[in-house]
């Protein structure tokens, strides 16, 4: 009975490492092309951050007895500022953006202003207390952003970030 248990445990993690490896490679190669031909001139190339030549904000990802959210929620910025967001408590956390309800320029530059994507405009995923993730908005155009934690969204861990 134990052996059958550790051979069930041992092949889907064969199975579910294979998967997540062929993902990456797949995604990597298809994403690289097309980022490059709709990237405009002026851009940071794709998985190369715009550094951030402004302020650096931090909003904190919190999750307790008072529910999890955003620390400040909102959050108006200028051009070129950054966000650095900063796991504290209840995660796992990340930070995404719906890609539907961003225009072609904001949605490229954010492509390539966030680092260590799980997914389309989607932040890695933090496990530990104390880890980072920080978003470059330079060349990301004047507007409102809504964003979100994936893992918390039907908790209403949400924000907004205006950049003027």
């Amino acid at each position: 009975m134990r052996f059958l248990g550790f051979a069930v445990v041992t092949g889907a993690a064969i199975l579910l490492g294979a998967c997540g490896g062929g993902d990456k490679a797949a995604t990597d190669t298809a994403a690289a092309p097309a980022a490059d031909s709709a990237a405009p001139a002026a851009a940071a190339p794709a998985g190369a951050m715009a550094p951030i030549t402004g302020t650096t904000h931090t909003i904190n990802m919190v999750g307790d007895g008072q529910g999890y959210r955003f620390e400040p929620a909102d959050l108006t910025i200028k051009a070129g500022d950054g966000i650095k967001f900063v796991f504290v408590s209840g995660g796992p956390h990340n930070v995404a953006f719906d890609p539907a309800t961003l225009s072609p320029e904001a949605k490229s530059a954010l492509i390539a202003n966030m680092p260590e994507q799980a997914g389309e405009l989607t932040g890695k995923m933090m496990l530990n207390a104390n880890e980072e993730y920080t978003v470059s908005f330079a060349n990301v155009p004047a507007g409102v952003y809504d964003y979100f934690c994936t893992p918390h969204l039907a908790m209403n861990m949400k924000g907004k970030i205006t950049v003027q």
